[in-house]
């Protein structure tokens, strides 16, 4: 019976995978997720510059999702696995066994931790990159797995660059390293001495210049905290200091305005302004004194008055309008009093706000990261606005719990905007993750203030870029590109410290140590630096017994293997140093066919596999209706030759494709 081709095709392309991975000395990483995260840190991984000369990827994403930002599966040179399941297959698939690492990156907390366990049972050494909101769930899973894990959260990490950007501030995050306490600040505000290295210039006519080679001229820099609080905590109090300061006539109007709608507010005030004026004129009629005027006007408006024949005939007109004003007010008194409750009632079901505001912060969509930034303003005692689409997202709860009002609405409509006082707020930080509709709710925003300030989250880069061209419609920030540097360094095992959010870049701050024979081991700290790329503030020497910090390096001190270099650099420039101090690479073992080890026999020697490249143009994948691969000698020999491979697989038990091996 003839073999089906989808069979042959599955054993075409595990024999094929097989050679070309025989002998690679690269590192293989398994990234499972679907989002711009995923895609930011493969694309890091392809790109990085380690001392075998790049790494292999495998990739794993549903069958079908959404493609809302760039797709991580369209990376040329990766290998995808199609699988809507990360279980014990889905993982034998993919080749984890004796893999460098497994990044799991779906925005599901539980999920991932399944994953983590079937990755477990698959191979306890790999190490697991765990991507997860929930901190208690995060800590439970450090001391639950067997297998070396370290779990991250890029709301966590990119929130702070949200909220100092809410605040007109630089990033406020500070980092304990050794024995010292680092922090980002503008240079007008830290003292010369306390100055590590220039971050960055900025200016709007040449943009962001990173890690520039003049560093008296740098507008943001890297400092030691010596005390001083930094400017995102300045500017909130000072936004504290300005609402409390209001705050007395602010509850008042608010009062008044909460109270009751316009049309029976605009009624009760048409009804009294006609007693005052009528009591005015029976005061002069009458000729008597403003207090008795008063006294008459209220017995006749609320009580009535006996018909008097004998009052002049004004008087009496005056009278019998000021009794029909009384029985208007009445009934008005009550509808205020009536709609009042109704409203407080309706407010505290919808989460309706009512009340105006002033120089708060309205944090539109409350997931992961909207939830970060609602938090950290919060600490701050910032006053927060939250707006969502959904009655009850993720940080529902914990707006409660910090009485944080939620409007439940579209942000795109003016009406929405209007009911969170957007026109009088602080900041808006818009925080959802559709691109199109923080794009839309920005624009409505800015229709009701010009000169708003706007914190937009949107996770294509090229797109946000031309947008604060376009729109001037101030700060954009990519969460995921900001949280990609701490993750790309956990899976490769890096010590990135902590990561440095400028603009729309990120700074690692990592510790890279230098190995025996290295390009680096005898060479001057000099050639640490390379403006641009990599500022060197600390070096530890081996056994970490002494670390000599900014003040006291020596661009002519020799470096010595075991010592520990502290710098700042761009990822490629991080991927340069990674290089430049790791040990020599050794001869790569060549396989060979089996055969007779003695006898004087020769045994030939197999050709070493050729290591596809990011553009490997003799990677290609079966499409429907193809010619039926070929056997697996046949396969081998088309791609030992150069040609083309067709290859596609089936993940075990889950009907997913495997493309471009």
């Amino acid at each position: 019976m003839a073999e089906p081709w989808r069979d042959r095709a599955r054993r075409a392309v595990e024999w094929n995978w097989r050679l070309r991975s025989a002998g690679d000395p690269r590192p293989h990483y398994v990234i499972c997720g679907r989002d711009s995260l995923a895609y930011y840190v493969a694309r890091a991984i392809l790109e990085s510059e380690l001392p075998v000369g790049g790494a292999r990827v495998t990739v794993v994403v549903p069958e079908r999702y959404p493609s809302d930002g760039p797709d991580v599966a369209a990376l040329r040179g990766v290998r995808v696995v199609r699988s809507d399941r990360l279980d014990v297959a889905t993982f034998e698939t993919a080749g984890l066994a004796g893999s460098a690492g497994l990044a799991l990156l779906h925005q599901d907390d539980v999920g991932n931790l399944h994953a983590a366990l079937c990755a477990q049972a698959v191979d306890q050494r790999v190490h697991q990159v765990l991507r997860m909101f929930n901190g208690t769930l995060a800590d439970g899973v450090r001391k639950l797995l067997k297998a070396p894990v370290e779990v991250l959260s890029d709301a966590e990490m990119a929130a702070p660059a949200f909220v100092a950007a809410a605040l007109g501030e630089v990033d406020p995050n500070s980092f304990q390293h050794r024995d010292k306490t680092l922090r980002v600040a503008r240079r007008a505000d830290v003292r010369p001495q306390d100055v590590v290295c220039a971050l960055a210039h900025l200016s709007e006519e040449q943009g962001v210049k990173l890690l520039p080679a003049e560093q008296a001229g740098a507008d943001l820099v890297l400092a030691e905290a010596t005390g001083q609080p930094p400017g995102t905590e300045v500017a909130a109090r000072r936004l504290v200091r300005a609402r409390r300061r209001r705050r007395p006539v602010a509850v008042l109007l608010r009062a008044v305005r909460g109270f009751a709608t316009r049309k029976i507010g605009i009624a009760v005030m048409l009804v009294l302004a006609l007693i005052a004026v009528l009591g005015a004129l029976i005061s002069r009629a009458e000729n008597v004194s403003p207090l008795e005027a008063l006294y008459l006007t209220l017995v006749t408006t609320l009580s009535g008055a006996d018909p008097d024949t004998t009052k002049a005939p004004d008087a009496q007109v005056m009278q019998v309008v000021l009794n029909l004003a009384g029985l208007a007010l009445i009934p008005l008194i009550t509808a205020v009093v009536v709609d009042g409750i109704v409203n407080a009632r309706l407010a505290l079901h919808t989460g309706r706000q009512q009340p105006a505001r002033a120089g708060h912060v309205v944090v539109i969509g409350l997931g992961n990261v909207g939830t970060r930034v609602m938090a950290q303003l919060r600490e701050y005692d910032v006053e927060v606005v939250a707006i969502d689409k959904v009655p009850e997202p993720r940080g529902a709860a914990l707006a409660r719990q910090l009485e944080v009002p939620l409007i439940v609405g579209d942000a795109a409509l003016p009406e929405t905007l209007v009911a969170a006082s957007v026109a009088d707020c602080q900041a808006l930080v818009v925080a959802s993750t559709d691109d199109v509709a923080n794009l839309e709710a920005a624009l409505a925003a800015r229709d009701l203030r010009d000169d708003l300030r706007v914190v937009l989250r949107l996770f294509d880069g090229d797109f946000a870029e031309r947008v604060e061209e376009t729109f001037a419609l101030g700060v954009s920030r990519s969460v995921s590109y900001l949280a990609a540097p701490a993750f790309i360094g956990a899976l490769t095992e890096r010590a990135v410290i902590t990561t440095i959010p400028v603009d729309r870049h990120a700074l690692p701050v990592a510790e890279v140590p230098v190995a025996a024979g290295s390009e680096l081991d005898g060479r001057p700290l000099d050639l640490v630096n390379r403006d641009g790329q990599v500022r060197l503030i600390a070096r530890t020497s081996a056994g970490g017994a002494k670390t000599i910090w900014w003040r006291d390096l020596d661009p002519r001190q020799v470096i010595f293997a075991g010592d520990r270099l502290t710098v700042v650099a761009r990822r490629r420039g991080l991927d340069w140093l990674t290089t430049q101090c790791a040990p020599p690479a050794g001869p790569v073992p060549v396989p060979r066919r089996a055969g007779p080890a003695h006898g004087g026999v020769h045994t030939p020697t197999m050709a070493p596999p050729s290591i596809p490249s990011p553009i490997d143009p003799g990677i290609v994948t079966s499409a429907p209706g193809a010619d039926p691969p070929a056997s697996p000698a046949e396969g081998a020999s088309a791609t030992a030759n150069g040609g083309p491979a067709a290859e596609s697989e089936r993940a075990s038990g889950h009907e997913g494709t495997l493309e471009g091996i």
